[in-house]
Order: C-alpha cells, then sequence, then structure tokens
C-alpha cells in the first residue's frame, strides 16, 4: 500500500474538521503525503478492529487506533479497552493531550516540535476558535445561540448539512481557505439560515420536552422527529441548572447527551465522558454522549446519567 492514499478520516464536528484541514495542510504540504478526507463518528466503533482494513489511514480527534499512521486526540476516552491504551506510545506521528481544550492546538504543536513546521496564522485562527467551540467557552450563552463570528456560522451551519458528506466539502475547503472566507460560501450561508430558523424552533419547543428538574439537572426528551433540538436551549431557559441531560435522534438511531452549564459550573460535580463509557460512549469532564441501541435502551440511559449527575451534586453539596 506505499503509493495508495492516506485517509485522514476526522471527527464530524468544528473542531474535527478544523482538525483533519489542518494535518491534511501540513502532510500534503510538507511531508508529500497524498491526503484524502472522510469523517468518523461514534457508530462506526462497534467493529473497530477491523476499521478501514487494507487503506492507510489516520485519525484526528477520535478514538486511538493502533493502525493508524497518523493520530491525535485529546478525549480523555479515547482508548476503547485497556489493551488499546497500552499500545500507545507517543511518537512523531501520535499524540494525546486530554489537557487540551480542542484537537487543532495538539496538531499545530507537534508539527511545530516535531516536523519543524509553522502553519499560517488562519490554522492558528482555527486552533482558537476550535478550543471555544469544544469546550465550550463561549462568553454567554447568547454568544453560543446567536453568535455571528465565522466560526460560529460554520458551526451552526453543521447541523443543516445539506447532504452527508458536506463536512468532507467544508473541511477541504478550510484547507485552502480562511474561516471567514468559508463562512461566506453560497452553500455554508444556506445551511446556516436554515440552521438559525431551526435554532428559534427549538427555542420555542424546548420547554415542551422537559420531563424534570431535580438538584440542578434538567432531563429532557427530544427523541421525536416533530421536535428540533439547540444544544444550549436547557442553559438558555434554565440558566439556574448546573446539568442537562437529553434523548435525541440522530442518523443511526437515538443519542443520550449530557452536559455542564458553562455558566453554571458544578462544583465539583461529575466526569461526564466517564459516566458516559458505561453506556457505550465517551467523551470530556464536561460533556459526552453515547449511542445505545434502541430508544428505550436510550431513555433508560438518560434516567440513569441524570440520576448519576443528581447524586454528583447532592454529595458535592454535603462535602
Amino acid at each position: 500500500m506505499a503509493n495508495a492514499p492516506l485517509w485522514i478520516r476526522y471527527h464530524r464536528d468544528f473542531d474535527g474538521i478544523c482538525s483533519g484541514a489542518i494535518l491534511t495542510h501540513i502532510l500534503r504540504e510538507h511531508r508529500g503525503e497524498r491526503v484524502m478526507l472522510r469523517s468518523v463518528n461514534y457508530d462506526q466503533r462497534d467493529e473497530w478492529d477491523s476499521f478501514s482494513k487494507n487503506e492507510r489511514f489516520g485519525v484526528v480527534d477520535f478514538h486511538f487506533h493502533p493502525r493508524a499512521e497518523y493520530w491525535f486526540d485529546h478525549h480523555p476516552t479515547t482508548f476503547l479497552t485497556p489493551e488499546l491504551r497500552a499500545q500507545y506510545v507517543p511518537s512523531d506521528r501520535w499524540n494525546w493531550d486530554e489537557n487540551s481544550p480542542s484537537c487543532p492546538p495538539l496538531i499545530i504543536r507537534h508539527a511545530r516540535e516535531h516536523w519543524g513546521v509553522e502553519v499560517e496564522e488562519r490554522f492558528h485562527d482555527m486552533s482558537r476558535w476550535s478550543d471555544i467551540v469544544d469546550a465550550a467557552r463561549f462568553e454567554s450563552v447568547e454568544q453560543a445561540l446567536f453568535g455571528e463570528e465565522p466560526a460560529l456560522r460554520i458551526t451552526r451551519s453543521l447541523t443543516a448539512a445539506p447532504a452527508f458528506d458536506w463536512t468532507d466539502v467544508l473541511a477541504e475547503a478550510l484547507i485552502e481557505d480562511s474561516l471567514g472566507v468559508v463562512a461566506e460560501r453560497s452553500d455554508v450561508e444556506k445551511a446556516y439560515e436554515k440552521s438559525a430558523r431551526n435554532r428559534d424552533k427549538a427555542l420555542r419547543q424546548f420547554p415542551t420536552t422537559v420531563i424534570s428538574i431535580e438538584d440542578g439537572v434538567l432531563l429532557y426528551d427530544a427523541s421525536s422527529d416533530k421536535i428540533r433540538r439547540e444544544r444550549f436551549a436547557a442553559f438558555y431557559h434554565h440558566p439556574e441548572i448546573s446539568y442537562c441531560v437529553g434523548v435525541i435522534p440522530t442518523r443511526a438511531g437515538y443519542h443520550v447527551t449530557a452536559g455542564e452549564n458553562p455558566w453554571n459550573k458544578p462544583d465539583p460535580g461529575v466526569h461526564v465522558g466517564e459516566l458516559m463509557e458505561q453506556y457505550g460512549g465517551g467523551g470530556h469532564r464536561a460533556v459526552g454522549g453515547a449511542n445505545p441501541k434502541t430508544l428505550d435502551a436510550t431513555r433508560a440511559a438518560a434516567h440513569e446519567i441524570a440520576d448519576a449527575l443528581r447524586r454528583g451534586m447532592t454529595a458535592g453539596q454535603g462535602a
């Protein structure tokens, strides 16, 4: 496979798209690789051992794979098994930093320290915004929901992607152009406008999805295909809560999501990503998700996760 293309597999969110674009640019321009881009998502972990079999590939912003020629990630739950964790050794092609707010900064740092490559300022801009978006470092819930900065317009447009492989198109665009230029593309503008309408509808609909608010934890069920979803709706309507847990549909089935309120953080709180590992998912300390097999299983998991977060909240209050 020496002459075969190298596929960079990236997670399908803003952080992952920027990671894929940055690494692809570096490998094409500075390491002579023939690189192609293709996304990866959680539903592909079930056959992780045979993932991309007979292909050359790298992985960014996603789980460790021992056959990856290049691998960069920042998720503390990146290793699916203890055996995989034992196979990871930092190298000039592998780097894991669970303290990094997002994946692009560690790729840029690695390229400078190991390959002597300095990337253009536009890639540093992507890195800064990836930190903001992925670690929810927005100035306010209003910026998170209604921000007009190019990175935020692109992020929002992803929720109304016109095709499954559209993220590949955007990742390729970001290799050549800045966030500002890509945000002005007609397809991005069209997706953004649709997503903004969806956002407004989601904010109106959210109160009807709430099941309970107890001990600083809100539980909601937005599994109906008639309900629009919005990541920060719970904190917009209920700024007093510290966690929200929800059930939402995906292309592959149903998803349970949980996250802490960036503007009313729990103290000390619970590691959400580790909690999600019990349900076949993962994430970070502040946010995580999982994809149980059925809607009933997803709802059951959501209730159990909400209960666990409530116990964590009450234990912290009693400390």
